[in-house]
């Protein structure tokens, strides 16, 4: 969530450091369905997508690199060995990241723009996205920008998409975040949707990571949950790399307690997402695909047909 606070703190967790050669790997299960008129998806297995994304050379671009979240997701890749590419809007936010990281300018509003972003890419983190609930603002950024660079994909890449806490209440801003998420979830593409607490409203001692399914939190408040910046950017670059975190989606707050190093107990604890559908494991089914505008149905067909045909 968008949350502003004084202090901005790049304190890192230590965690093994993946070199080149990892492999940037999962199963590619996501639901493969066509949707019809009446919204409704006509699932199917695709058993070619069922495959292994690997790379002698991992290059991860993050989309909204000059954020609050996408500055330490920069900073965490390059650290871990990765060819790390930035997205920005102004090549003078070069200095915002280390020597040595590609600053790629473009426009996520506009597709035309962003093909260099991508070429060779194998991973891809999403940290962009808008608060409020201006109408036009929330479906060009929190939505388009997903749509737009998974659009110029030429070749499968791992995705890691931040949203929000409390995405699945019902609001201008919100809807179009989950429409998002269900982009992602349509591409075919192996992927974790990260939904984090509030940046940074954590206290020293809660460093405890917990991984919640359903987006039950709902109160606007930092209430729903808490945690540091540097977690959140460590979770969706490890996210890119674990199997175990294949076609998960979790909420994602740090309680009481000292950090963990290793990660993969908490993502291989979590259930799937469901294959056939379209939503996060055991979130509440109050946006009907249904009800959905016909441009939404429209980019959910054309992803699935562009990634997975």
């Amino acid at each position: 969530m968008n949350r502003f606070t004084i202090n901005f703190f790049l304190t890192f967790l230590l965690v093994p450091s993946l070199l080149p050669g990892t492999t940037l790997a999962a199963s590619l299960q996501s639901p493969t369905a066509v949707l019809s008129k009446d919204g409704k998806a006509n699932a199917k297995h695709n058993p070619e997508m069922e495959e292994i994304v690997n790379t002698d050379k991992p290059i991860v671009l993050v989309v909204g690199a000059s954020g609050t979240i996408g500055q330490p997701a920069v900073a965490e890749s390059f650290r871990r060995g990765y060819e790390t590419r930035a997205l920005v809007r102004d090549p003078a936010q070069a200095r915002l990241f280390p020597d040595g990281v590609q600053v790629v300018v473009g426009d996520l509003t506009r597709a035309e723009t962003l093909h260099k972003a991508v070429d060779g890419v194998t991973g891809i983190i999403f940290t962009h996205g808008i608060g409020g609930n201006n109408p036009k603002g929330a479906e060009q950024v929190n939505y388009g920008a997903v749509r737009n660079v998974l659009s110029v994909l030429k070749a499968p890449a791992r995705i890691a998409l931040m949203t929000a806490v409390g995405v699945t209440r019902p609001s201008v801003g919100h809807d179009w975040k989950r429409r998002g998420e269900r982009l992602v979830r349509a591409s075919g593409l192996p992927y974790t949707i990260v939904r984090p607490g509030w940046f940074d409203y954590n206290a020293p001692d809660q460093q405890r990571l917990v991984l919640r399914q359903g987006d039950t939190h709902w109160s606007g408040s930092p209430s729903d949950g808490v945690v540091a910046r540097a977690q959140i950017a460590q979770v969706l670059v490890a996210s890119l790399t674990s199997p175990a975190a294949n076609r998960k989606t979790f909420e994602l707050v740090a309680e009481q307690g000292t950090a963990q190093t290793d990660l993969e107990p908490l993502f291989s604890a979590l259930p799937a997402d469901p294959a056939d559908g379209y939503d996060g494991n055991q979130d509440r089914d109050n946006l009907p695909l249904a009800n959905e505008p016909s441009i939404v149905i429209r980019d959910l067909n054309d992803i699935r047909r562009q990634l997975n045909d």
